[in-house]
């Protein structure tokens, strides 16, 4: 599991906690972030199957043609490294990726950090995901098309602050690091997954990150996700875009530390 997702740690204590990257990205997006937690937690960084320094020779397209697979690689991590109680903070499609591993292995994760969450990014009757089929339709074209052109279109919106140019380049170069057939089939993956049900019964403690006037996730998704995660806590970032971990870090790192004082106030 080590070699197969690039699984790094650092950092000391009594708990765990692992973070999870989005579509495109790998655990770099993290520097930002994860260093803050290393005093009082063991820091789990680790790319995906077909990102950043993962092997690319595990990546199979059967196993990945759901984020089931995705969580299942979750879990083995979790398990090679003796994870209990541990804090998993996802974001976007990891977000949905960590509720699957929780009921995958309960008790490996009990308390959850979902930034920009959202179980289902294709509307469908009165449920409002974001896109409508033939958006996302056109979004898959144009990756066969031209993939650079995509990869800039989909972090320029991801980024959501037409005024930092930088994070829109970093973020569509991490795209472009990827090999097109596996990104464009994550792609496909994420952009097509509907989660909903997943959201019944979660068995660990929530909190759910939402940013404003996020494009990918907007906060009626992410009131959606709150609505029906019993017990879940909801956040609303002055952040803006879906990527509060690279355009904000430092009020990411705020709400996730707070959340997770409170928690231990509440269980001390």
């Amino acid at each position: 599991m080590g070699l197969r997702n690039n699984v790094r740690m650092f950092g000391s204590g009594e708990s765990a906690i692992l973070f999870a990257h989005g579509y495109g990205c790998d655990q770099t997006m993290w520097r930002h972030v994860a260093p803050a937690f290393e005093h009082m937690h063991r820091v789990i960084l680790f790319d995906h199957v077909g990102a950043g320094g993962s092997d690319l020779a595990a990546w199979n397209p059967a196993k990945y043609q759901s984020l089931h697979g995705y969580a299942e690689d979750v879990v083995e991590i979790g398990s090679s490294l003796g994870l209990r109680d541990a804090i998993f903070v996802g974001h976007s499609v990891s977000a949905m990726i960590g509720i699957l591993a929780a009921k995958m292995a309960p008790g490996m994760f009990t308390k959850l950090v979902l930034v920009g969450p959202s179980p289902r990014y294709i509307n469908d009757g009165e449920y409002f995901g974001g896109f409508e089929a033939t958006e996302i339709d056109r979004l898959m074209a144009l990756s066969e098309e031209d993939f650079r052109d995509w990869s800039i279109q989909v972090a320029s919106l991801a980024i959501g602050n037409p005024e930092r140019s930088e994070l829109v380049e970093e973020l569509a170069a991490s795209f472009c690091r990827a090999d097109p057939a596996i990104a464009r089939h994550f792609a496909h993956v994420t952009f097509s997954s509907d989660n909903r049900r997943d959201l019944e019964a979660v068995p660990a403690k929530v909190l759910i990150l939402q940013c404003s006037n996020d494009a990918i996730a907007p906060e009626v998704v992410g009131r959606y996700v709150q609505a029906r995660i019993a017990g879940s806590d909801f956040v609303r970032l002055r952040a803006t875009g879906h990527c509060p971990n690279l355009s904000a870090p430092e009020e990411t790192i705020s709400a996730i530390r707070a959340w997770l004082d409170s928690e231990r106030a509440v269980n001390a």
